[in-house]
């Protein structure tokens, strides 16, 4: 009898963390599986090994590649019993893909400048580039940002259930104060993590870790919140176009908030005079690169 109340219990407390919808369920659980695989490639390979040490522009980019690659190719090849015999742009996994795609490559190609101009950041390794940031980055910031915003979905999801029954003011508190909490931890986790890779640098990386963490953590505040939408209401379905305007309008509003910190608090460090960006324009502006 022990036995047939600890089964219900258990799927009850798995149920507050996991989707109830089966394809986006499926999907997260894969991206905490495939996770391990790029991590150790390349945190736990490459950098302890130092194999960096002999890459040039090609070698960086395979690498990129193959750590972003199985991401796309896993679910496509190996479908899910919830996605079978639904068309391709009906699949979960394709429409955060979507989102993701979009958001990353907003954060690299523009907010990368930011990193530059406001908190003196550099990247010095080789490497093919687009508007002077490597492509490297483009595709691994993939990878990342689709754990990132998997854990967000999960951690969000047990938080709401838990909360749910306390007043909705409060509960808006509490979920505000997790996501400034979790997405300030990812920030300064991911930042702490590549720093035995010598070719990403600061100029201050103690500030970069304090006060540059929250700089990138405004790209979660924003984002979590409104990635964990896509389809999580029951019998809300969303269509590739919904998912693009969304993450689009996730950009617009981190580009904004980013700017307004460069324009009213300004670089954290002391930024040399070619590198600092005029008031009236922008950092990703052919003048500020």
């Amino acid at each position: 009898m022990g036995g047939k109340r600890s089964g219900p219990a258990r799927s009850s407390s798995s149920s507050m963390w996991l989707a109830q919808n089966p394809s986006k369920r499926w999907t997260e659980l894969f991206v905490l599986i495939y996770t391990p695989f790029w991590l150790i490639l390349c945190l736990g390979i490459v950098v302890p090994l130092r194999l960096y040490e002999d890459f040039k522009e090609l070698e960086y980019f395979i690498l990129a590649f193959v750590s972003v690659a199985p991401s796309f190719l896993i679910p496509l090849v190996f479908v899910c019993k919830a996605d079978k015999g639904i068309p391709l742009k009906d699949r979960y996994w394709v429409k955060a893909s979507l989102w993701i795609v979009i958001f990353s490559y907003v954060g690299n190609y523009f907010w990368t400048h930011y990193f530059f101009t406001v908190l003196g950041a550099a990247y010095t390794f080789p490497s093919w580039r687009m508007n002077n940031v490597p492509h490297t980055t483009f595709l691994l910031a993939h990878c990342c940002f689709l754990l990132y915003h998997v854990v967000s979905n999960l951690t969000l999801r047990r938080l709401r259930n838990s909360i749910s029954h306390l007043p909705t003011k409060l509960r808006w508190l509490l979920e505000g104060a997790w996501i400034l909490a979790l997405a300030y931890f990812i920030a300064f986790l991911e930042t702490f993590a590549i720093s035995k890779f010598p070719y990403y640098e600061f100029v201050d990386r103690d500030a970069m870790y304090k006060v540059g963490s929250l700089f990138y953590a405004i790209y979660f505040i924003v984002s979590f919140p409104m990635f964990l939408r896509i389809e999580e209401k029951p019998g809300d379905k969303w269509d590739l176009p919904r998912v693009a305007v969304d993450a689009l309008g996730a950009c617009m509003l981190v580009t904004i908030l980013l700017d307004l910190w460069r324009l009213y608090l300004g670089p954290i460090i002391q930024v040399p005079e070619t590198k600092q960006c005029l008031q009236s324009s922008l950092p990703w502006f052919p003048e500020n690169a």
